[in-house]
């Protein structure tokens, strides 16, 4: 039997696609690591019958341990109050800003559902949403095709962090992003790997303690070479010798969460988010 704490439910709901719930809300809760999370999202409730959905999920999750935390992006009064009922922690990411930017604007805020998730800028969601198929398309090493397009390309051993480093990059900014797993086949040659060496002045490195890295791995593939000590210090030295051999900036992902190695990349590699109108 585990002593593993059950995993808290979470709720992100909203009117639109929910991107700025996970968002808001997985910004909030990346402050609490040793909290085990389970996540749900649920777009699109805009009706009474759909957040009287909601509300049956919740009683649900919450009859399984403790009280589900609800974040929530809704603008209908009418959907807020069914959200209400649910027996759950409640966060509205909206309620408290807006009445804040009432005030400072000396008006109130617009009742049309859309206003909030619109902003004006279809175009730079839709070049996100591209920016994140590209991501698929070119994660763990699966496709080269259109790399050179790549605005970064994240390098590490596997299971230092690179994919949600690149999913991150691709939603919040619009970056197209791939990234590389360095294996045993990539050494003990002196270059880059063949694919990486047009690229090397868009790689960033990624490295970990071998202590966490084995942990990791121990999930996955339990008593295994892939994840003892010996192979995990191997393979981070390995990699951390070929970031300064190539003089590619690197980070320890185990000492930052996803949004603080990813302003440190942006800031290394000089790049700026995706704005509407710009090419992905």
């Amino acid at each position: 039997m585990s002593d593993a704490a059950p995993a808290r439910a979470v709720f992100f709901v909203s009117d639109s696609t929910g991107i700025t719930a996970e968002t808001l809300g997985g910004a909030l809760l990346s402050n609490f690591p040793a909290v085990r999370f389970a996540r749900r999202t649920t777009p699109f409730v805009a009706s009474r019958a759909a957040a009287e959905q909601v509300v049956r999920d919740v009683v649900g999750a919450a009859g399984r341990g403790l009280a589900p935390i609800l974040f929530t992006t809704i603008r209908d009064p009418v959907v807020r109050e069914v959200l209400r009922s649910a027996p759950a922690v409640r966060i509205d990411l909206l309620s408290g800003y807006l009445t804040e930017l009432e005030q400072a604007l000396g008006t109130t805020a617009s009742e049309q559902l859309s206003g909030f998730h619109r902003v004006g800028d279809t175009e730079a969601y839709f070049a996100r949403m591209r920016a994140v198929e590209y991501a698929i398309e070119h994660d763990d090493g699966q496709s080269y095709r259109a790399l050179g397009s790549a605005d970064v390309v994240i390098v590490a051993p596997s299971r230092c962090g690179k994919t949600p480093t690149t999913m991150y990059l691709a939603l919040q900014h619009g970056l197209q992003v791939a990234n590389y797993p360095l294996t045993d086949e990539d050494f003990p040659a002196d270059g880059l790997p063949t694919v990486l060496a047009p690229l090397a002045d868009r790689c960033f490195g990624l490295t970990t303690t071998a202590l966490r890295l084995s942990q990791v791995r121990h999930e996955r593939r339990p008593d295994s070479r892939y994840a003892s000590l010996a192979q995990c210090s191997l393979e981070l030295r390995r990699a951390e010798q070929l970031y300064r051999r190539h003089r590619i900036p690197y980070v320890n992902s185990s000492t930052k969460s996803v949004e603080e190695m990813s302003a440190v990349i942006l800031q290394n590699l000089h790049l700026r988010p995706r704005r509407t109108g710009e090419k992905s």
